[in-house]
């Protein structure tokens, strides 16, 4: 879909500009989506459903706590308040699944 996006909009173009290390991390990057739902897929096939997919959506702390710690990024008291809310409801759906 984004190749596509890009051959439509004359994106393509701006390809030769890319530099080899940003070239390295689209790379990367695509391995790890691809492992990673590799990994989802596998889990769903061998666990409950209702337990392993609110255990994926806990990706959204694990990259909100990296920003804080790798990035220094702020979080506002708004930011705190729903990162605990969906935290809080992924983990009862998790616990709580009968």
């Amino acid at each position: 879909m984004a190749w596509g996006i890009a051959l439509l909009t004359g994106a393509c173009a701006q390809l030769p500009a890319v530099s080899a290390r940003s070239w390295i991390f689209l790379i990367l990057s695509g391995l790890a989506t691809g492992a990673s739902w590799l990994c989802y897929y596998y889990a769903i096939q061998n666990g409950q459903v209702s337990v392993v997919v609110p255990i994926d959506r806990l990706s959204i702390l694990v990259t909100v706590l990296f920003s804080l710690a790798v990035f220094r990024e702020k979080l506002s008291a708004k930011g705190w308040i729903g990162l605990a809310l969906l935290t809080a409801g992924t983990v009862c759906m998790a616990v709580f699944t009968g």
